[in-house]
């Protein structure tokens, strides 16, 4: 039996437990601040590496902050944000549906599987060579390249959660005279939101790796342009700051795509 003791505590918890993490969250970036201070200090003192002292946090945070309020981080985001979204966009429109066709059809998985697990080996960037010929544009290109490193986490992802949906909601719905419209959309679609949008979360994170070396072509916009810049014109405050800015952006952008992998295991919680 709960006494009136008890009820603060109970209260108390879900708090506990969000302050923890705030704290703890605090806790790791400040380690990683204090190593980066350590080794900004580490590389001032060095004689042979003095010349790259502008990587530590100061000067690099003041540049940041000097992008910030001129707009530039604005700037020199869009592009490469316009190009990871084509990207994911062109994978999840390929990834999807022939996942849901590999995972529906054996004998289709069964021809398919070994040359998709051949391609998905292949580096991203091993295809530039053949983007640099098919493409009359270097966006053309980089968005090709970003296209094939993230269709196969949202490929794969989709047919294996297709391959868990329960037999008897397909049986139950065939019964109720459901036609493969009806199955696509009703059943199978709902059943694997969390998959397919797990496969994304997990293909924004290739594409966003795959990015930067991408917008070494010959583009002149995007964090990854910024970066050859600032390394070209030895400005390493700058690319420390680059460098900073793709971490967040990167950071952000898995945290919505987990917020939406959050939401939709409610909604099928709910049901």
């Amino acid at each position: 039996m709960s006494t009136l003791a008890d009820i603060p505590m109970r209260f108390s918890l879900p708090g506990l437990g969000r302050a923890r993490g705030v704290v703890n969250a605090a806790l790791g970036i400040g380690i990683l601040l204090a190593l980066w201070w350590g080794g900004g200090w580490v590389v001032a003192n060095n004689d042979d590496l003095f010349a790259f002292a502008d990587f530590a946090p100061a000067p690099t945070l003041t540049r940041l902050w000097e992008m910030i309020v001129t707009g530039e981080v604005v700037s020199m985001s869009g592009p490469s944000l316009m190009r990871v979204g084509l990207g994911l966009l062109y994978a999840a429109a390929i990834g999807v549906p022939v996942g849901i066709t590999i995972g529906r059809m054996k004998r289709v998985n069964e021809v398919a599987n070994m040359p998709f697990q051949f391609l998905r080996m292949i580096s991203p960037l091993a295809w530039m060579p053949i983007a640099v010929m098919a493409f009359k544009t270097w966006d053309g290109a980089i968005i090709f390249l970003i296209t094939m490193a993230a269709v196969w986490p949202i490929l794969f992802s989709t047919a294996g959660g297709v391959r868990r949906i329960d037999p008897a909601w397909l049986k139950v719905a065939r019964n109720l005279g459901a036609n493969p419209i009806h199955m696509l959309f009703v059943v199978i679609l709902p059943a694997i939101a969390v998959d397919v949008l797990s496969g994304i979360r997990l293909a924004l994170g290739v594409a966003w790796v795959v990015l930067v070396p991408a917008e070494y072509l010959g583009v002149t916009s995007g964090l990854g342009y910024a970066i050859n810049d600032a390394r070209d014109t030895l400005d390493y405050a700058q690319l420390g700051a680059v460098v900073v800015v793709i971490g967040v952006i990167g950071f952000m952008l898995d945290w919505l795509c987990m917020m939406a992998i959050k939401k939709f295991n409610w909604l099928r919680e709910d049901h």
